[in-house]
């Protein structure tokens, strides 16, 4: 059998001109991470040091370690490299073995009989990309940075959430292969569910180092075998398992997973083997023409669905850092938050085999953009045999994975053609279309027909329709967030929401790490410094002007507000958009996680806090949901419902003034079917008439309410309540209307949870929140960390 050597220990990172001494170097790693474990640079993360290590990334680099012969018994031993970050020339005792230039790649240098002194020389990567720039001519980008001109994750070069951290390194795993006769080099598995049973074909490739000798395979799936013998270097296997069950989405249906192993034989000695877990399902896109433009649903085992998604960056400025419990935790929270597809943004990277592993349990359907985003791409060399071979290996080692349901050529560069400037810039020269409609399409129907692929995201289908046309395709709604009120998300229904959101800070206790000793200010120098996007700041406040009066010198109160604020605005989108499923199939929030402490779109911040956006998207994607929409010249009450059986209920609705007065009240009966929306006309005396009152709508433990004027406007009263401490967390009982009312956590130590983000109490209703994390609880100090809206003074 092959072996397998990892190639962890011994590795130094030095300068490639002599100076300075070697350092220990950790492999998987990068250089800034080998830099910081030394006390070399301080944390790029804290303060505005982002900026005192810039130099990093405009060095070059050199990896060294010892590479020992093995025993001869094997008739050749290959070196791998899973992940090298970037550009690197590969020696042995100066010899070279070869040279690379793509991050999402994996490498493999024969080395049998040799040994040495093994270099793996990294050359800056804004240098290669500045070069490759001066040869191929300036393409235009959202960004300054040449990120576009390598095949490297985007966002190492900065983004409007990310700092600019250029990194390189062994980013992924480096080890030996020896083997003899023959391995396997690699495995297409298609799986498909036909009349009831699963079937998998297995199209394998080895390569050989005795050429004459009779090869065969044998697989196993579901306690079936079967054999074939192959042809030279290639041949398939195939294997029908009956009764196979199927792997569905959370919230569909159970995750069933099959183990498949293929074992490379010769005679009857076992050479190789492949093994891959599965899962047995269908997967299709419907992008039929309608009446009310062109769709684009998910089918899955020919269940139509309203993909509820979370668009995901890298969850680390440094991957390598980014363990498989990390995976683990960041989905868990995902799920947890009602979430069935993540969307992998073409900004980053193709994540490890540990994210979709995890998505493969949890059920989380995974959209994976190819590493494309915000920018004009030449088609030219050497970028494009580079990218043909990335997605040629990426999408045959995704394969297996069952949560995998759809390959995007890339983020807004159909979009940023037509309306960002570039292609009177451009003036004929190449940007990426080729890629997007030839290469990649050609590439996932040859190798991966079970699985749909779109050109781009957004994308209409066409060049027939506008890119981001809301009623073609996909569509990115950034004019709210940009220029609007947040209201603006209610004009119109896309077919899907592929990125929409709203900026707010991180956690308080994320800010105070982040920011050590700094007087905390939206414009103080470390907030500015973590605030990334064009006039994020002034978007801020002009969003939170529109609903409440601006707090001047209160930091506590403007990060309170603006978080609300976050939540308000995406809840406005969602509701809206899931109320009028089947037009609209979809909304995918920009964004879950972030991939270090700033401020951003995320409902998860970059020390992993969740913000009351998180806390909102748990209610706002569970299976029923309740709101108050406009119809027409009035208003209904939609219920929708995504779970299999039908909602029947009585609706309670009310009509109350903010002082707690019930002015009118109606019980009207409530049905939807089964993944369905149905509604219920709000009869005229329900409307609330001015800014002092406002609805009511109660059916099965779900509330919606309706305000119909901004806060800034509202007569509130002043908020009273009474707080008690209960076993594992606390107890809040309101005397007056209480909205939004938030218990800050990690004000109270920063290990401590809470279980739920916002929530409005009506008069005399009460709400335990549960805390974790709380080592001396008491009243006075959770009433402190207790906000919500307050009248404007």
């Amino acid at each position: 059998m092959r072996q397998v050597t990892p190639l962890t220990d011994g590795w130094i990172l030095r300068h490639p001109d002599g100076t300075g001494d070697a350092l220990p170097a950790s492999v998987p790693g990068c250089v800034h991470t080998d830099l910081l474990a030394a006390g070399l640079i301080p944390d790029p993360f804290l303060g505005r040091n982002e900026a005192e290590v810039a130099w990093v990334g405009r060095r070059d680099w050199t990896y060294e370690t010892e590479l020992r012969a093995g025993p001869g018994a094997y008739e050749q031993t290959d070196l791998v490299f899973d992940g090298l970050d970037t550009v690197a020339e590969i020696l042995l005792d100066g010899r070279p073995l070869g040279r690379v230039r793509n991050m999402h790649r994996s490498y493999r240098f024969d080395v049998t009989g040799l040994s040495g002194r093994l270099a793996v020389r990294f050359a800056s990567a804004h240098a290669e990309a500045e070069a490759v720039r001066g040869r191929l001519g300036e393409r235009p980008g959202a960004y300054p940075e040449p990120y576009q001109y390598l095949r490297k994750m985007a966002c190492s070069f900065g983004w409007d959430w990310g700092p600019t951290l250029v990194t390189a390194g062994i980013w992924r795993p480096v080890r030996l292969e020896r083997w003899s006769t023959a391995r396997i080099a690699r495995v297409r598995p298609l799986v498909t569910v036909e009349d009831g049973a699963g079937r998998v074909e297995l199209a394998v490739e080895v390569e050989r180092s005795r050429v004459e000798a009779p090869l065969a395979v044998e697989a196993t799936a579901g306690g079936v075998s079967a054999r074939a013998e192959l042809d030279g270097t290639a041949g398939t296997v195939r294997l029908r398992v009956p009764d196979a069950r199927l792997w569905w989405p959370r919230g569909y249906g159970d995750q069933p997973l099959y183990d498949v192993q293929l074992t490379l034989l010769h005679g009857e000695e076992a050479l190789d083997s492949w093994r891959r877990r599965i899962g047995f399902r269908t997967v299709r896109l419907d992008t039929s023409p309608d009446a009310h433009g062109t769709g684009f649903t998910l089918v899955v085992n020919g269940e139509r669905l309203f993909a509820r998604g979370v668009n995901w960056i890298p969850d680390d400025v440094f991957p390598s850092r980014i363990t498989r419990d990390r995976y683990r935790r960041r989905l868990e929270q995902a799920a947890g938050a009602g979430v069935d597809l993540v969307r992998v943004w073409g900004g980053g990277i193709y994540e490890s085999e540990d994210f979709y592993d995890a998505c493969d349990e949890l059920g989380l359907l995974v959209w994976q953009d190819f590493p494309f985003a915000c920018a004009a791409y030449p088609e030219e060399q050497p970028l494009r045999g580079e990218v043909e071979a990335e997605a040629r290996e990426n999408v045959v080692r995704l394969m297996p994975h069952p949560s995998l349901v759809l390959w995007n050529g890339n983020n807004e560069n159909l979009w940023g053609f037509r309306d960002w400037d570039w292609e009177p810039a451009l003036a004929g020269d190449s940007w990426g279309e080729g890629y997007y409609l030839g290469v990649l399409p050609r590439v996932v129907a040859e190798s991966d027909p079970t699985r749909p692929y779109t050109a781009g995201s957004p994308w209409s289908g066409s060049w027939r329709h506008h890119p981001n046309d809301p009623a073609h395709g996909t569509h990115h709604s950034w004019e709210v967030w940009n220029r609007a009120d947040y209201a603006d998300y209610r004009l119109d229904v896309p077919r899907f929401v592929a990125e929409f959101g709203w900026q707010a800070p991180p956690a308080h206790a994320t800010l105070r790490r982040a920011l050590p000793g700094e007087e905390l200010a939206p414009d103080s120098p470390g907030m500015l410094h973590h605030q990334k996007a064009d006039d994020g700041n002034g978007k801020l406040e002009r969003g939170l002007a529109r609903h409440f009066a601006v707090p001047e010198g209160d930091f506590d109160r403007w990060h309170y507000l603006t978080q609300v604020t976050q939540a308000r605005a995406v809840a406005a989108g969602v509701e809206h958009w899931r109320s009028h499923w089947p037009v609209c199939a979809g909304t995918v929030v920009w964004q879950l996680n972030d991939c270090w402490p700033v401020t951003s779109w995320a409902a998860i911040d970059g020390d992993g806090r969740e913000k009351p956006l998180y806390h909102e998207l748990r209610r706002l994607y569970a299976d029923r949901l309740l709101t108050v929409r406009a119809d027409g010249d009035g208003l209904v009450v939609a219920a929708v419902n995504q779970a299999a059986g039908d909602w029947r209920d009585t609706l309670r609705l009310r009509r109350m003034s903010v002082d707690g007065t019930v002015f009118a009240e109606a019980r009207p009966e409530l049905t939807a079917p089964g993944r369905t929306v149905g509604t219920v006309a709000l009869p005229a005396g329900l409307v609330p008439a001015g800014p002092g009152e406002f609805l009511v709508a109660d059916a099965g433990g779900l509330r919606a309410l309706h305000f119909p004027a901004a806060d800034r406007d509202i007569p509130y009263p002043r908020p009273e309540f009474e707080v008690a401490v209960v076993p594992e967390g606390i107890t809040v009982t309101a005397r007056t209307l209480v909205r939004d009312l938030l218990l800050q956590a990690d004000r109270l130590d920063p290990e401590a949870t809470a279980d739920r983000g916002l929530v409005t109490l009506l008069p005399g209703e009460e709400v335990t929140i549960g805390v974790r994390g709380w080592k001396t609880p008491d009243p006075q100090t959770a009433r402190s960390a207790l906000y919500c809206v307050e009248p404007t003074r």
